[in-house]
């Protein structure tokens, strides 16, 4: 989206002592003939490195490094970052307020706007380059802005912030080419670089030899990781970063981020960094940290073109290396993705994850892969979906449905015609109206199904579980998931049994797993 052409706001911005106000003028005239009706973002760029005095094929690549120049519909990062420049809200780093104050603009229209978005990372790429002195002979030097997107990466260490300004560089020198918009190419020519590091210059992330000595390390947090295990490893998960490499690594070194993973992979050549040891517990997969290594992988689960096959060949040794040094079989049940993490609502890696390939790389067999475990099935409401919905409660639907002898096809978090056949089978099955809508009494349904196994309080397990999240799609409230029937648990059993006119007593029986498992 792109607001109306319109004069820049420019704002006033306070950065280690140096303020920006009154010091940037508009676009030249020849920028204002861009024709932004059939360039919008190439003409953003021009406009913004012209009035902020920022070289613009720097700006397009931290852009390009941090999101491939993709906005996400205003959709944030796993940091809480925003649009093509990735302008940050979270307690550690805060661009997108700096960018507000630097330019006028209002938060929301930097969030959603790409043309604003676009000029508030030029405004604060100007006012860190301010902060640390440089004059206007240093902006026209492109080599001499490395500190300043160092800064911009908001990494914690020096280490990890010249990761982020390193991959910034190699891009100009590479040059890069993005199709925005479906129809708009953006592009930077390759360009010779000898960037002056400064005080970036001896931080060096070095070689790991622990753990996996191809990787890298930049330590997490001790905020973000429990140290230790209190169960064996037995699982690989794979993740999906919603973010960009070093951004994602920078998120695991913020002590007010509370996740981490073991592994990062980048998507351009599969470059490795660790960021917890083996012998310690991520925070990465809720119920599944005790037990797992968690492999994160640069992009987002809705764009394929960040699973290169340098990736995948990265992440398949990494992989196969993990599985010899900890006895993990080479099998779909301890290779998996964190939506099959049980009490996950995440959906990566997501349907354009090519796992036949990825098995065959690890040295599974790609003919046989096994049954991943069951995806989450917990949630603290269940969603009316229907034909067009997407995410992690499509996902839990198309197990249960194929679980329940209907065919949903591929369980891939995407509600479209095999699901909504499917639908309608089991609501036939149980009587129900067959409308391929799931709403309360779809959701009782299939939630409940399974052995009628009776349990009162005091009992414990599969069934417990399995009434639980049947009486939160019932009830429409939440009954903790835990598999223990307490005071709770009996509770809600004696609300809904009062409400279906069944005896209130507590104990699900015949007659409530009956009434459950009809939708009732």
């Amino acid at each position: 989206m792109f607001r109306r052409s319109a004069p820049h706001r420019h704002g006033t911005l306070a950065l280690a002592g140096v303020t920006l106000a009154g010091l940037l003028t508009a676009a030249t005239p020849a920028l204002a003939a861009q024709d932004r009706a059939s360039d919008p973002v190439n003409a953003a760029f021009a406009e913004a490195a012209d009035a902020y005095q920022v070289p613009r094929d720097l700006l397009v690549a931290v852009g390009y490094g941090e999101t491939r120049l993709n906005d996400h519909d205003g959709a944030p990062s796993h940091a809480r970052g925003y649009g093509v420049m990735h302008l940050v809200d979270n307690p550690g780093h805060r661009t997108l307020d700096a960018a507000a104050e630097a330019t006028g603009l209002d938060a929301a229209e930097l969030r959603t706007d790409t043309a604003a978005n676009i000029e508030g990372g030029a405004a604060v790429l100007r006012a860190y380059a301010d902060a640390l002195g440089l004059t206007a002979p240093d902006r026209a030097d492109l080599d001499a802005w490395y500190p300043v997107v160092a800064r911009y990466g908001g990494a914690e260490q020096d280490a990890t912030a010249r990761l982020y300004a390193d991959t910034v560089y190699e891009l100009l020198a590479d040059g890069l080419s993005a199709v925005v918009g479906g129809e708009e190419t953006v592009t930077v020519d390759p360009t010779t670089v000898a960037p002056e590091r400064g005080e970036y210059a001896g931080a060096d992330i070095g070689a790991l030899s622990e753990d996996y000595p191809p990787a890298l390390w930049a330590p997490a947090h001790s905020a973000n990781f429990a140290t230790g295990r209190t169960e064996a490893i037995d699982t690989v998960v794979i993740h999906v970063t919603q973010g960009s490499y070093a951004g994602s690594i920078a998120w695991f070194q913020n002590p007010d981020a509370q996740v981490s993973a073991h592994y990062t992979i980048r998507s351009s050549d599969g470059e490795v960094t660790q960021s917890v040891r083996d012998r310690d517990t991520a925070w990465h997969a809720r119920s599944g940290n005790p037990y797992s290594i968690g492999i994160e992988h640069e992009g987002w689960v809705d764009e394929p073109s960040w699973f290169t096959d340098a990736m995948y060949r990265s992440s398949a040794a990494l992989t196969r290396h993990l599985a010899d040094k900890h006895g993990i079989p080479l099998d779909r049940q301890h290779i998996v993705g964190h939506v099959e993490v049980p009490g996950n609502d995440h959906t990566d890696p997501g349907p354009h994850w090519d796992w036949d390939y990825y098995m065959e790389l690890v040295g599974g067999d790609p003919g046989d892969p096994g049954e991943p475990g069951p995806p989450a099935l917990d949630f603290p409401a269940y969603d009316t979906l229907r034909d067009g919905s997407t995410g992690a409660q499509v996902t839990a639907l198309q197990y249960l449905l194929n679980q329940n002898g209907q065919n949903a096809g591929t369980v891939d978090g995407q509600f479209g015609p095999s699901t909504a056949a499917a639908v309608r089978g089991f609501q036939t099955a149980k009587g129900l109206d067959a409308d391929g809508v799931v709403g309360p009494r779809t959701w009782t349904a299939l939630l409940s199904a399974g052995a009628t196994t009776t349990v009162r309080e005091g009992s414990s397990g599969e069934a417990v579980s399995r009434l639980q999240r049947a009486l939160t799609a019932a009830l429409g409230r939440t009954v903790d998931v835990d598999g223990q029937f307490g005071p709770n648990t009996g509770a809600a059993v004696k609300e809904y049994q009062a409400d279906r006119g069944l005896d209130a007593d507590g104990v699900v029986g015949p007659a409530t797993w009956g009434a459950l498992q009809s939708g009732r």
